[in-house]
């Protein structure tokens, strides 16, 4: 039994977003596709939010870190995959509002600075075996720096996290290229705003990245049970995903 879910305190200071897509065909992991194809790519994405929703509820239940978890959802929190969410997950739900990443991001921030959390966290859904720590540590940077930011291994970031909003942070940034990180640092400079970086991690964009969870999952697979970070779930998509590329 894990002990009591800390985000359902009254005391809890701090926002943990989970940023997600639902997984529709042809809307989500588009460079997986080809040699995946959209279903298998929408499978795989939808096994990631799920680890990543499971794997949050977990660090704050298991590290009791102060946090309210949200699922920013697009294109709508109405959708039935989300509301499952919500109700399996004990996650809360809202809206990803703005034209593109920077804007849907800076509106989550401020909208949640508003409901009087001193601290907010957003994180992808590319990561499913980011360890719990990072989570913890994201916190403690955020406590001594103005903002944190977790790298990503193509150049982007996985995480961040701010004390207060930072609307020009995200003016200017060239999305889903290998300068996002180093342009939001150079931002974050400009603006006068002190840095703190959590561990590099691999997300989950190309044919390349796939194919490496795949290596690793064979390896978690091989761990005793109690020691392995995939889920059953993932590990099974993936296991199936390497049979099928094998004859692509």
């Amino acid at each position: 039994m894990n002990p009591p879910i800390a985000q359902s305190s009254d005391n809890a200071h701090a926002a943990l977003v989970i940023f997600a897509k639902a997984p529709i065909p042809s809307e989500v992991k588009t460079r997986l596709c080809p040699p995946l194809t959209p279903d298998e790519a929408a499978t795989l994405h939808g096994s990631f939010v799920l680890d990543m929703l499971e794997r949050s509820k977990l660090a704050v239940a298991k590290l009791q870190l102060p946090f309210h978890r949200y699922l920013a959802c697009t294109p709508s929190s109405e959708l039935v995959f989300f509301k499952i969410m919500e109700e399996r997950q004990g996650v809360r739900l809202l809206d990803q509002v703005g034209e593109d990443l920077g804007q849907r991001l800076h509106h989550t921030f401020a909208h949640l600075f508003a409901k009087g959390y001193k601290q907010v966290i957003i994180v992808g859904t590319d990561v499913p075996t980011l360890p719990l720590s990072v989570y913890q540590d994201a916190l403690t940077l955020l406590g001594r720096a103005d903002l944190v930011l977790g790298p990503a291994l193509d150049g982007g970031y996985y995480l961040i996290g701010l004390k207060q909003p930072a609307e020009k942070l995200f003016a200017g940034v060239p999305w889903s290229t290998d300068q996002v990180l180093s342009v939001t640092q150079q931002h974050a400079k400009a603006l006068g705003l002190s840095i703190g970086l959590t561990t590099p991690w691999r997300d989950v964009d190309t044919i390349a990245d796939l194919q490496a969870l795949i290596t690793e999952g064979q390896e978690d697979d091989k761990k005793p049970k109690q020691n392995r970070v995939f889920s059953m779930r993932t590990t099974g998509t993936l296991q199936l995903l390497a049979t099928r590329l094998k004859s692509r």
